[in-house]
């Protein structure tokens, strides 16, 4: 799947959401709840200043005393209770307000976490394919950013509303208490207020996913400047980079002011309507005042409360159009979730317990795009223990055969089989845990020397680590380092040398210990002095191996039991270097005399 294609199609099915999101809810219900109680008194609170307005007015202000049920309170009483009621409310309101947010940061980043670990799961499992067909970028926001959007965003949201709606019943609860009839003329603004909120979704959605691919872009781009530095500053690259990036801020730029032109009319549009209604309950207020029917308390405190509905007006309506994103977010973070890996294990596959007699290509055919093929009917035999040289003109094929054994790819048609049974018969990690692989430029990870040797044999003694690193011939190399085999090599190895990678790769495929063993132009990135001392530890890891190997290094072919010449995805010549040597006009002999011979001359010298 490209990522870049996603669909959302499901953004606003919200019981489909809440159903795919709910295992994630479920462990912190408890604390959820509890949120939510805690947010309702919190909401509730914002109505008790303008609650205590009427007394305040009425009473303290006007003079009159208060009677309930034989309970009496004087001008003085009041005066003296009321600024300590709303002080200690609002400290109250203060406490239940961190308390809430201690929780709700506690949940979301519980949940955030949750989903990261799952979706990080799936992300390592997803075949070679995934990698070819998506930037790092674009991984990268969509496995990290959006499940923060979704997850992390979501119950901030839902305090948000909680707190918000509970804050404008309290309101209304004052507004009824004051006067039903003009509380009937707010409750029906507000319902005015919310009705553009069913406008927008269609737009952020669009703009949403269109923000997702471009900011992709933009981590992409830091990315390759990260790791092309070199080639920048080389080809004097660094403007048309910049201008890159440049025009990635700005399209950004574009499709966020596109959604603020299209949405940012709500909230004045929600203040306008309410700003009517507040109009119509002066009118109608000032009215019933005169004619008795109302204290003047009343209408200040019916008029402090619709003011104060402007605050979780204005938080409901921003929050409802950040549900809109983060549904967006939450479709994304999902369709991740569908993502299966082509490669994987078939049903009831076995387990492959050893390679006893061959490795045999039976004509196979494959294509990394529909109709264009790379390999063509290739086949052929290699025996235990044998090895066998891949050469040939660069592009024709050589590194997809040995990408196939492994099952990074699987074949279009034809089989792979070892010892009489298909590959794909057997389970991915019993397959590839008898195959080592030695790459050109092979990945080591942030960590130390011996981490990254350990990643072949993670239970090894420190006898086999010893015999990996002398075989690899890197003693005198950790010798030399003050932490030894201790120290921390940086991100993908960058403080070693590119012989002294290989020489780690090399030592991890030894401690590994695996009966297959491929080589990938192992040595054709170094220079002479590294390549003839990786030779000599390459030399100790093939002993006793089945090799596919592709390499440049004369040697090493001329002593392959069989050399395959792949050109244009098809097996055109076969056989041993004497034997390709003595085929009149052949692609081999002419291979050898063309890049071989000088490389054989200077050998001899």
């Amino acid at each position: 799947m490209k990522l870049s294609d996603t669909n959302t199609d499901r953004a606003f099915d919200y019981g489909y959401l809440l159903g795919r999101i709910w295992p994630y809810i479920k462990p912190v219900m408890f604390r959820i709840i509890i949120g939510v109680a805690l947010a309702i008194p919190l909401g509730l609170l914002d109505g008790a200043v303008a609650f205590a307005l009427k007394p305040y007015i009425d009473i303290v202000i006007n003079g009159n005393t208060f009677v309930y049920k034989g309970l009496t309170l004087t001008r003085d009483i009041l005066a003296a209770l009321i600024p300590w009621v709303v002080i200690l409310l609002a400290v109250i309101q203060g406490v239940l307000k961190y308390l809430n947010s201690y929780l709700t940061d506690w949940i979301s980043l519980k949940i955030s976490n949750s989903v990261k670990e799952d979706l990080f799961k799936k992300l390592v499992y997803l075949d070679s394919k995934f990698y070819d067909e998506n930037t790092s970028g674009l991984v990268i926001s969509r496995f990290l950013s959006d499940p923060d959007t979704a997850s992390r965003s979501i119950v901030d949201s839902i305090k948000t509303l909680i707190t918000a709606f509970t804050g404008s019943i309290g309101l209304i609860a004052v507004l009824l208490y004051n006067s039903w009839k003009l509380a009937f003329v707010g409750v029906i603004v507000l319902v005015c207020a919310f009705l553009p909120m069913t406008l927008i979704r269609k737009r952020v959605k669009r703009v949403s996913n269109a923000s997702m691919v471009v900011g992709s872009g933009m981590t992409t781009n830091v990315n390759e400047t990260y790791h092309g530095n070199k080639i920048i500053s080389g080809y004097c690259l660094q403007e048309d980079i910049y201008l890159k990036f440049k025009a990635q801020v700005r399209e950004l730029f574009g499709l966020s002011m596109s959604l603020t032109k299209r949405t940012g009319w709500l909230s004045p549009i929600m203040y306008f309507i309410a700003s009517i209604g507040i109009a119509v309950v002066m009118v109608v207020g000032n009215h019933l005042v005169i004619t008795g029917e109302m204290s003047t308390g009343s209408l200040a405190s019916f008029i402090t409360s619709l003011l104060l509905l402007y605050k979780p007006i204005k938080t409901l309506g921003s929050t409802l159009t950040n549900m809109q994103t983060i549904f967006v977010a939450m479709s994304r973070v999902f369709e991740l979730f569908d993502l299966q890996p082509e490669i994987k294990n078939k049903e009831n596959a076995k387990e492959l317990q050893e390679v006893k007699n061959n490795i045999t290509f039976e004509n196979v055919c494959f294509e990394y795009e529909e109709n264009k093929p790379v390999l063509n009917n290739v086949s052929f035999e290699v025996k235990k223990g044998e090895i066998i040289a891949l050469v040939g003109n660069s592009g024709g094929g050589k590194s997809t055969i040995v990408n196939l054994i492994p099952r990074f790819y699987d074949v279009k048609n034809g089989s792979i089989k070892i010892d009489d049974t298909d590959i794909r018969e057997f389970t991915l990690t019993s397959l590839r845990s008898h195959i080592s692989e030695v790459f050109q430029d092979n990945f080591l990870f942030s960590g130390t020397i011996r981490q990254n040797i350990l990643m072949g044999k993670k239970d090894a003694t420190e006898d086999e680590l010893q015999q990996a690193i002398h075989a690899a011939h890197l003693d005198d190399f950790i010798n030399t380092l003050e932490n030894g085999i201790d120290t921390t090599i940086g991100e993908r190895g960058a403080s070693l040398s590119g012989g002294q990678r290989q020489r780690v790769a090399i030592a991890r495929a030894m401690i590994k210990n695996a009966p297959i063993l491929i080589l990938d132009e192992a040595t054709s990135a170094l220079d002479n002095k590294s390549e003839a001392i990786v030779q000599k530890a390459l030399e100790n890891l093939i002993k006793g191996r089945t090799v596919f190997v592709i390499a440049h290094r004369l040697s090493t072919i001329k002593n392959a039991d069989k050399i395959a010449v792949i050109n244009e995805g098809q097996l055109v010549e076969m056989g041993s270097h004497d034997e390709l040597m003595q085929i009149p006009n052949g692609q081999y002999k002419y291979l050898y005399e063309m890049q071989f011979a000088k490389s054989d001359l200077e050998h001899i010298q």
